[in-house]
C-alpha cells in the first residue's frame, strides 16, 4: 500500500470534509478492534473515498489496499473468514454488488461466512460520474441472494450502530451506504437491531417506508404533511432483508395508501420487498413504488438529480399528495 496522506495536509482535510458521514465507519471499526473483536478490513483504492484511511494509519496489520481487483477482494474476504476473523470489505456499491455478485453469492453467502460488505456511494450519489458509477439495482441483487441480510443506514450514527450489532451476527451482510453527506436523523449510540424498522409516526391517510439516503427527506416531508393536516406516518425500513414485516401489515392496517421511497430502481428494491408482503397478506392498502422508475440514471450532480427524479423533499411531498389526491 502507497503511504497514507498526512492529516495534516490540504488534501486529507479536503477528502474527508467532502463526507463527514462516512468517518462513523472507520470509528465503528476502530472501536470494535479496541474492544478486542477480531476485524479486519480492506478496500479496492479507495481508501480516501470511503475514510478508511483513518483505520489504515491506526492498524496497517489489520489492512489490505487490494487495489482495482474487487473480485479478488471479496474471495479473499471469504478466506478471511474462514480464519475466524470477521474481514469488513468497501467499495463503490455499483462495483461491489454487480461485478462480485459471484463472489459474493458463491465464496461468501453460500459458505455463510461472516463477511460484511460496504457498498459506498449508493444510488445515484456519484451524479456525474456516470451511469457505470451508480447503483440502481444493487438492492434487488442481494436481496435475491440467500442467506444474506441486507442493510441501508440512514446516516453516521446509525451506520456505526449497526456496524457494532454487526459482530453479534453469525452470517454475512450487505451495508448500503451513501457518500457521507446525507444529513444526521439519529444521535451517535441510536438503538439498531436487524429487521426491525424504527417508526417514527403513524397515520391513516398514508404511510411512507423508507431506507438509506431517503429517510431525511421523507421526514421532511412527513413533518410537511402532517404540518398541512395529512395523517401521514413514517418508517425508517433500514433493514431491507430480513424485511420487518409487522411493521409493514401494521401500516398497512391503518393507513389507505402506502408508499415507497428507495434511492434504487423501483423494481426489486425496497417497493418490490413491501409489495411482496401485501400481496401475500392479501392487503387492502395500495402501494405506491417511489424511486427511479426503470430506467438508466441520467448522469449530472447528485442534488440535480434527486430534484429530476423527485427524491427530494419536496418531491416526496408531492408524490403523497398526488397519491391523496
Amino acid at each position: 500500500m502507497n503511504g497514507p496522506i498526512d492529516p495534516n495536509s490540504w488534501q486529507y482535510r479536503q477528502i474527508n470534509a467532502r463526507a463527514p458521514g462516512l468517518s462513523y465507519l472507520a470509528s465503528a471499526l476502530i472501536n470494535l478492534v479496541e474492544e478486542g473483536h477480531p476485524i479486519l478490513v480492506g478496500t479496492a483504492d479507495l481508501q480516501y473515498s470511503n475514510g478508511l484511511v483513518r483505520f489504515a494509519q491506526r492498524f496497517p496489520e489489520r489492512f489490505t489496499q487490494f487495489g482495482i481487483s474487487e473480485q479478488n477482494m471479496v474471495s479473499a474476504a471469504a478466506g478471511m473468514a474462514t480464519t475466524g476473523a470477521m474481514p469488513f470489505v468497501a467499495t463503490f456499491a455499483s462495483f461491489l454488488a454487480l461485478l462480485c455478485c459471484e463472489q459474493i453469492r458463491t465464496d461468501v453467502a453460500y459458505s455463510a461466512l461472516p463477511v460484511r460488505l460496504i457498498g459506498h456511494h449508493a444510488g445515484i450519489s456519484l451524479g456525474f460520474y456516470g451511469t457505470s458509477h451508480h447503483a440502481t439495482e444493487d438492492l434487488a441483487i442481494m436481496r435475491s441472494i440467500a442467506d444474506l441480510t441486507v442493510v441501508a443506514p440512514a446516516d453516521g450514527p446509525q451506520l456505526a450502530a449497526a456496524v457494532k450489532a454487526s459482530v453479534n451476527h453469525a452470517r454475512p451482510i450487505y451495508f448500503r451506504i451513501g457518500r457521507g453527506q446525507e444529513p444526521v436523523v439519529y444521535e451517535d449510540g441510536v438503538d439498531f437491531q436487524f429487521g426491525k424498522s424504527i417508526v417514527h409516526g403513524e397515520g391513516s391517510d398514508l404511510t411512507i417506508i423508507a431506507c438509506g439516503s431517503m429517510v431525511h427527506p421523507s421526514r421532511e416531508a412527513y413533518r410537511a404533511l402532517r404540518a398541512a393536516g395529512k395523517s401521514v406516518g413514517l418508517i425508517d425500513m433500514h433493514t431491507i432483508k430480513p424485511l420487518d414485516t409487522k411493521a409493514v401489515l401494521a401500516a398497512a392496517a391503518h393507513s389507505r395508501f402506502i408508499l415507497t421511497i428507495e434511492e434504487h430502481n423501483i423494481l426489486g428494491g425496497l417497493g418490490g420487498a413491501v409489495a411482496e408482503i401485501l400481496a401475500e397478506a392479501g392487503s387492502p392498502a395500495r402501494l405506491i413504488r417511489h424511486g427511479i422508475r426503470d430506467e438508466y440514471s441520467l448522469i449530472a450532480p447528485p442534488t440535480h438529480l434527486y430534484k429530476h427524479y423527485r427524491l427530494d423533499s419536496a418531491g416526496i411531498e408531492a408524490t403523497a399528495l398526488k397519491a391523496l389526491g
